[in-house]
């Protein structure tokens, strides 16, 4: 006999699967006894593997078993001859005491081996140290001897600093050494790191005095008036030969010696620092400026004050200067001084980076030193007329727009080099920004947002009372994507211009914070200036007519546009990175205060939330004096009760007040969506139905009316009419008046049910839609219909 198949639901999901893979059509059931041959044959197979693999497990528990006992064994001995040792170590005396064991005596014995291991180690580290120092001190007092005598030879000066280098670097190989491994002879490395520096401090300015010697010897700097430049356009008198490039033989080994020689000791002064910091704050000493390349800048420095000092009225000439100096010799920094810098192995460090830093770093010092200082005199200066304090903001402007196309240009002379720009306070962008000269007065920062704020106000000013500016703008004029699809006013565009000029003037200041709070008391001002010039249209279109007129509404509509179109384009200008920065504190964490949208947001998080506050008021408000005019004319039509008790061929008519209070409704919504951008149409279209449905519901449905047969029929057009006019904009509009779609429901649909009982029940409601009505709403509307025979 054969069984039945078992129902599906107790099968598995691979068991279905392979029935209806072999089962699957009736001529298949004809090959079923050879498909049930090679199942057995298949389930025989895994029933021999299986057994085979219990056989093996079986064999292998056995083995692992005697190889546990053996272990056991092993184990039982080592702790009984351990036992032993330890009474052997120790034996009872006659009198009663203990003996001490062996194994105390020989702990003391080791104790006493490693102390005096110790102190050789200590005897020998400190001789070595002692002639280290002592060959360093000797080698630094001959070339003091050999400097003192009137013609000293320079080869035996470099050869006595080479070999005083040497023996130093040796010297604090060995207090690298001592510290990782007897952090305790801290007083040893304090009494040699104090002879060292008295050796330095002798050793470093005299390697510096005889390089400027043998620079000035070489005729370093040449006559800026003639400098050679790399443009070939530019015409002048006859250019004069790089001195880096023009030096041979002797003067060209001296200069190779006395440059390594820096460079040697400014990479033993940062492995001094490294090691004696370690643990600290140590980022400022691992990456000082180049002392070789200070000392080709600091004279060219001081020759080009001397030009600088007459041209304090006409900055752009200092700035011209600075720029073809450094354009003149970052070629020769590659060329000739990069190989000598990575010879010395003096890693982190390119000469083109170092020489624009530097020459910029100047051009700063003379900024904060000669320019800035008069005019801020200027502008506090007591008594002083006005002319005069608006020519010092002109001037300063002025400054800030050469410093921006300074920078600009330099740093694409650092871009050759290869390296990005690192965007940290402290990296290379500090370096190779004019704008540092900031990062030292924070003082002059808040000056300057104070006259870019008041320059850009007084131009915004002049833009906001311009009724051609509140037109909707132009695709081709916009800097919003999207902008005349949501009807954005030209305003919004011609402020976001101005705060973004405004902002990218500080993009160049160096510091993350600098920057945050330049922009924070620039472009709040301005973003509250735009928003108090919104509210204000607003409130004069209010004031006049009440939002009852229609051009009124389009004013409204017009400021409401410019306000969502404004927040939406800084949502998107606030994700560049310049702005996510400042939402990173010092460790490069998020700032989030428990709030994630402030970081989202950026420094504009707070007007951002006021333009949407904005916007949601005012829209409350359109559909709020939409739906007051909408009430008044409904008056007659809720007023009329006898209405809902006719029969149902006085029904087939519309009721004339609603539909004129329909009209109204949609020519007002007709104007909206017209002047409104489709997001903020959709807001009030929707506030809309939601008014009328608590409107019609608690004046109609919920005040105790009598309804007829004809009388729902006739309520039943007038919402048919309703429903119409919100269909433009939506697929199914009785969905947004949920209470007065149930009720109408209700009352068409409860005939049946009210025949022996007063009541629905859940089942019945829930059957028939009404999912938004309470038990008592229910109730008091089924007792509210009344049928005819």
């Amino acid at each position: 006999m054969t069984r039945p198949i078992p129902p599906h639901t107790s099968l598995s999901s691979h068991a279905l699967y392979f029935l209806n893979s072999h089962l699957s059509s009736k001529e298949d059931l004809d090959s079923a006894p050879n498909l049930l041959s090679e199942l057995r044959i298949q389930s025989d197979a895994l029933d021999r593997t299986l057994a085979g693999l219990n056989e093996e497990l079986r064999s292998q528990l056995t083995r692992h078993s005697s190889f546990s006992n053996r272990i056991g064994s092993l184990f039982s001995n080592i702790h009984a001859q351990l036992e032993d040792l330890h009474h052997s170590s120790a034996r009872p005396q006659s009198d009663g005491g203990l003996e001490r064991g062996m194994g105390v005596e020989l702990q003391a014995l080791a104790k006493e081996v490693a102390r005096v291991e110790t102190v050789r180690n200590y005897a020998e580290t400190a001789l070595k140290l002692d002639t280290l120092v002592g060959d360093v001190e000797d080698a630094v007092s001959s070339t003091m001897t050999r400097t003192l005598r009137k013609h000293p030879t320079s080869k035996d000066l470099e050869d006595m600093r080479a070999v005083a280098l040497k023996t130093l670097k040796s010297t604090e190989d060995v207090l690298s050494s001592v510290r990782k491994k007897y952090p305790q002879w801290a007083r040893l490395i304090s009494a040699v790191d104090h002879r060292i520096d008295r050796a330095l401090a002798i050793l470093r300015p005299q390697a510096i005095a005889d390089h400027r010697t043998l620079l000035t010897s070489l005729g370093w700097p040449p006559p800026l008036s003639t400098l050679s430049s790399s443009n070939p356009d530019m015409k002048g008198s006859a250019p004069v030969q790089n001195p880096l490039f023009t030096m041979q033989g002797d003067f060209k080994l001296q200069y190779c010696e006395s440059f390594l020689a820096l460079c040697g000791l400014q990479e033993l002064q940062r492995k001094r620092k490294t090691r004696q910091l370690e643990g600290q704050y140590k980022d400022v000493f691992l990456h000082q400026p180049l002392w070789v390349i200070e000392e080709l800048v600091n004279p060219i420095s001081i020759a080009s004050q001397r030009h600088f000092s007459k041209w304090i009225e006409k900055p752009e000439y200092i700035f011209a200067l600075v720029y073809k100096i450094t354009r003149d010799y970052v070629d020769s920094m590659d060329d000739l001084l990069q190989p000598l810098v990575d010879e010395a192995m003096l890693s982190g460090y390119s000469c083109r980076e170092e020489w624009i830093s530097a020459m910029v770093s100047s051009l700063s010092t003379y900024l904060a030193k000669e320019i800035f200082p008069i005019y801020i005199n200027q502008l506090e200066e007591e008594g002083s007329d006005n002319a005069i304090q608006a020519q010092a903001r002109i001037s300063w402007l002025n400054l800030i727009d050469l410093m921006i196309a300074f920078d600009k240009r330099v740093q694409s002379l650092a871009a050759h080099s290869g390296v990005t720009l690192s965007l940290q306070e402290d990296g290379n962008m500090q370096k190779m920004s004019s704008f540092a000269v900031f990062c030292d007065r924070p003082d002059w920062l808040d000056l300057w947002s104070e006259i870019e704020l008041n320059d850009a106000l007084y131009k915004l000013n002049a833009q906001i009372e311009d009724d051609r500016n509140w037109i909707i703008a132009g695709q081709k004029d916009s800097v919003f994507s999207g902008q005349e699809e949501n009807k954005s006013p030209t305003i919004s565009s011609a402020v976001l211009k101005r705060l973004s000029s405004v902002i990218d003037r500080c993009r160049s200041v160096p510091s993350i914070s600098l920057r945050s709070k330049f922009v924070k008391s620039t472009g709040g001002p301005i973003i509250h200036k735009f928003l108090g010039s919104l509210r204000q249209r607003c409130q004069e279109a209010e004031g006049l007519t009440a939002l009852t007129d229609d051009s009124a509404l389009t004013k409204v509509a017009n400021s409401i546009n410019g306000a969502h179109c404004f927040e939406t384009a800084l949502v998107e200008f606030c994700e560049d990175v310049f702005f996510l920065e400042m939402g990173l504190d010092q460790s490069g964490n998020l700032v989030t205060d428990g709030d994630f949208s402030a970081v989202s947001n950026g420094v504009f998080h707070e007007e951002l939330k006021n333009f949407e506050e904005f916007r949601t008021e005012w829209v409350e408000k359109l559909s709020t004096v939409v739906l007051r005019g909408f009430d008044s004319l409904c008056r007659g039509y809720i007023k009329n009760k006898k209405q809902w008790q006719e029969k149902s061929e006085e029904a087939l008519t519309l009721s004339p007040s609603f539909i004129e209070a329909m009209d109204y409704l949609q020519g007002k919504l007709s104007v909206l969506e017209k002047g409104l951008n489709k997001v903020d149409f959709t807001r009030v279209w929707r506030s809309l139905a939601f008014g009328v449905d608590k409107f019609i519901f608690s004046n109609i449905f919920m005040a105790n009316l009598k309804f007829h047969d004809g009388g729902v029929e006739r309520l039943c057009n007038d919402l048919t009419v309703l429903f119409a006019v919100f269909g433009a904009w939506c697929l199914r509009p009785e969905g947004f008046f949920p209470k007065v779609n149930d009720g109408l429901k209700l009352l068409r649909n409860a005939k049946k049910q009210l025949k022996n009982t007063l009541i629905a029940d859940e089942r019945w409601l829930r059957d028939n839609g009404i999912r938004h009505l309470s038990a008592s709403e229910v109730e008091k509307i089924m007792k509210n219909r009344v049928f005819t025979t």
